[in-house]
C-alpha cells in the first residue's frame, strides 16, 4: 500500500515498502526528469519507485534560471522542432499548476552592434510566437528606441536602438520538482530522499535493481525492478560507468551561474534578456524582493555535488549589466545570494559551451539500464513521455503488460488545483484578508503552495505567536509531513527558496527551524551537527566568491 504522502515522519515505513516488491519501474534520480518519469509512469498503470542520493531538486533542478521558457535562443541554433515543443510545453505546465507557473513581460533590447538587428529580432519572434503556439494577446510587440526607453528607463541610452516586448514564464524550479513527485505518489508511486544507488543488481548480465544506501542511517539494502531509469542529470555517467555502459556519447558538463541584488539596487520594470559580447545572451529578472541576474556558460571539470561560484563568474555577470543598466553601478559587495548549477549536455567535439545542443538524449545499456541526460526545465514532460514509451514498450513485449498512452498533459499538478490561473490571485487576496500578511507576502506563499495553502493556513491558526512565526511552524509541518524535508537546507534552500532571494531573513528564524526538525524528526546529536555544519557552508558559499 502505497503512502498517499511524502512524510519524513514515515521514512523506515516506506524503506520497508521498498524491498517488499518487484517495481515494474525503479528511477534514479529525483530531479526535474526522473519526477517527470515517474508521474508519467505510475499514470500509466506501472508500480514504480524512485531514488535521490541527496534532495530532491538538489541538483540542476533548483539551480536554473527559474524559467519555463520558449528557448527564444534555440532559433539561433536552428533548433526549430525544440522550440515548437517547448513553446507548446509552456501552455501545459501553465495550466496544469498555474501556482508556479507565472507569465511575464519579457524586454529584449536591440542595441547597436549587438548580435540581433531589428529586422532579425521581429523575424525572430514572430517565428517563436508562431512555433510556439503564443496566445494572440502575449504575441511580441516590437518597439521603437523611445518606446524601449519609456518601458525600461534603466537601459543605457546611447546603445539602445529599439526592442522586442514578448511573454516568458518564470517558475520556481525546486517546487515544480516537488509538486510532480506529490502528484506521482498521490498515484501510488513510492519515493524518497537521501538513498543512494552505489550499483546494480545483476541476473544474468541484465540489470534488475539497485544496492542502495540510507545517508541518513547507513543502512544498505536491494530494490528490485524489471526496469531501470537512470534519471540521474550530471551523474548520469557515474551511474553508466558503474554499469560498464559508458561507451559512445557522454555528457559534457557546463556550469551556470547566477547571482542576486536587492530590487532596489536594479528596481527593473519588467525582466530583460541582452546582449553580452561574444555572441552570448543574459537574463536579469525581477522576483519578489530582488532582483537576479545569469547566466554564465563555462565548461565544468570540478566536483560534481558541489560547483559553486566564483569571483570571475560574478565579475562576468556585473561587468554585463552594469554595461546595458549603467546608473545603477552594481559591485561585489551588492550580491546577496547566487546559485552555480551545471548542465549536463551531450558532449560533441569543438563546440563551445554555448554552441552544444539542449536537446535529451536516450542511451541504452546492454544490462538493459536506459539512460537519459540533456534537456531542459521546459521540457521535462516530453522527455518522460518519450522515456517511458520505451520502458512500456519494453514490458509489453517481456511481460505482456499493457500500458495506457501518456496522459500527463492533462493531469493538474499538487496545488494546482484552480479551475484557471485568475483563481491563483484570488487566493493571494483570501490569504491577505485572513492573515493580515502584506500582499507580497501573501503571493509568495501561495506562488509557493498553491491550492495546498489553506490546509498550512488551517494548522498555523493552531500555532502560538504572530502570524510569520505561526506561518513558519505550520510551512515546517507541511514540508515535514508533505515534502520529506528531513534537513534544514531542503527546507531553506529547495522548499521555500529562502536562501537565494530572501537570506537576509533567515538569521533570525534558523534557531527555530533546527530546533523544531531536531525534536519532529528526533535527530542525534551527531546529524544535528552534520545537518546543521552542511546549511552554514551553504549559507556563507552563496556570498563567498574566490
Amino acid at each position: 500500500m502505497a503512502h498517499p504522502q511524502l512524510s519524513s515522519l514515515k521514512r523506515e515505513e516506506t524503506i520497508q515498502e521498498l524491498q517488499q516488491q518487484t517495481f515494474d519501474l525503479l528511477v534514479i534520480g529525483g530531479g526535474i526528469t526522473g519526477a517527470g518519469i515517474a508521474l508519467d509512469a505510475v499514470a500509466r498503470g506501472m508500480t514504480v519507485a524512485l531514488i535521490e542520493k541527496h534532495d530532491f531538486a538538489s541538483g540542476t533542478s533548483s539551480r536554473s534560471t527559474k524559467l519555463i521558457h520558449g528557448g527564444l535562443r534555440y532559433l539561433k541554433q536552428f533548433e526549430i522542432a525544440l522550440v515548437r515543443e517547448v513553446g507548446r510545453e509552456r501552455d501545459i505546465i501553465w495550466r496544469n499548476a498555474p501556482h508556479v507557473v507565472h507569465p511575464e513581460n519579457m524586454l529584449l533590447p536591440i542595441i547597436k552592434e549587438g548580435s540581433l538587428g531589428k529586422g532579425s529580432t521581429s523575424v525572430g519572434l514572430y517565428v517563436y510566437d508562431v512555433l510556439a503556439g503564443v496566445k494572440r494577446s502575449e504575441r511580441r510587440v516590437m518597439l521603437s528606441k523611445e518606446q524601449t526607453m519609456k518601458q525600461e528607463p534603466l537601459l543605457r541610452d546611447e546603445v539602445v536602438v529599439g526592442g522586442g516586448l514578448y511573454k516568458e514564464y518564470r517558475t520556481d524550479d525546486a517546487r515544480l520538482v516537488i509538486e510532480v513527485l506529490k502528484t506521482a505518489v498521490a498515484k501510488g508511486a513510492v519515493a524518497l530522499n537521501y538513498l543512494q544507488a552505489n550499483s546494480f543488481v545483476y541476473d544474468n548480465k541484465k540489470a534488475v535493481g539497485a544496492h542502495v544506501v540510507d545517508t541518513i542511517s547507513g543502512k544498505t539494502f536491494a530494490i528490485k525492478a524489471d526496469k531501470i531509469v537512470n534519471a540521474a542529470g550530471p551523474w548520469v555517467d557515474e551511474l553508466r560507468q558503474s554499469d560498464n555502459s559508458l561507451k559512445g556519447k557522454r555528457l559534457h558538463l557546463t556550469k551556470g551561474v547566477h547571482i542576486v541584488v536587492p530590487y532596489s539596487r536594479l528596481p527593473l520594470k519588467q525582466a530583460i534578456y541582452f546582449d553580452v559580447a561574444g555572441g552570448r545572451m543574459i537574463f536579469a529578472i525581477p522576483r519578489d524582493k530582488v532582483t537576479y541576474i545569469g547566466t554564465t556558460d563555462t565548461n565544468y571539470k570540478g566536483a560534481i555535488d558541489k560547483p559553486e561560484t566564483n569571483k570571475a563568474d560574478v565579475e562576468y555577470l556585473l561587468k554585463a549589466i552594469n554595461f546595458i543598466v549603467p546608473g545603477q553601478n552594481l559591485v561585489m559587495a551588492d550580491v546577496t545570494s547566487s546559485w552555480a548549477g551545471l548542465r549536463p549536455l551531450i558532449h560533441e567535439d569543438g563546440k563551445d559551451p554555448s554552441e552544444l545542443s539542449r536537446k535529451d538524449e536516450i542511451f541504452h545499456s546492454p544490462s538493459g539500464v536506459i539512460s537519459i541526460a540533456g534537456g531542459k526545465l521546459t521540457g521535462f514532460r516530453k522527455m518522460a513521455e518519450r522515456t517511458v514509451d520505451i520502458v512500456a514498450d519494453q514490458l509489453t513485449k517481456e511481460k505482456q503488460k499493457t500500458y495506457q498512452p501518456c496522459t500527463t498533459h492533462m493531469i493538474k499538478l499538487s496545488g494546482g488545483q484552480f479551475a484557471n490561473p485568475t483563481e491563483v490571485a484570488q487566493l493571494v487576496v483570501k490569504v491577505q484578508e485572513q492573515t493580515g500578511l502584506a500582499p507580497i507576502e501573501a503571493r509568495i506563499l501561495v506562488e509557493k503552495y498553491g491550492s495546498n495553502t489553506p490546509t498550512i493556513l488551517a494548522n498555523a491558526e493552531t500555532k502560538e505567536g504572530d502570524w510569520a512565526n505561526k506561518l513558519l511552524l505550520a510551512e515546517l509541518d507541511y514540508a515535514i509531513a508533505e515534502e520529506l524535508v528531513y534537513t534544514p537546507a531542503d527546507f531553506l534552500v529547495r522548499r521555500t527558496g529562502r536562501l537565494y532571494f530572501d537570506r537576509e531573513s533567515i538569521e533570525a528564524i534558523y534557531p527555530t527551524i533546527i530546533d523544531y526538525l531536531f525534536t519532529k524528526l528526533k535527530y542525534s546529536e551527531e546529524q544535528h551537527a552534520k545537518f546543521e555544519a552542511a546549511f552554514m557552508h551553504e549559507y556563507r558559499q552563496v556570498v563567498l566568491f574566490e
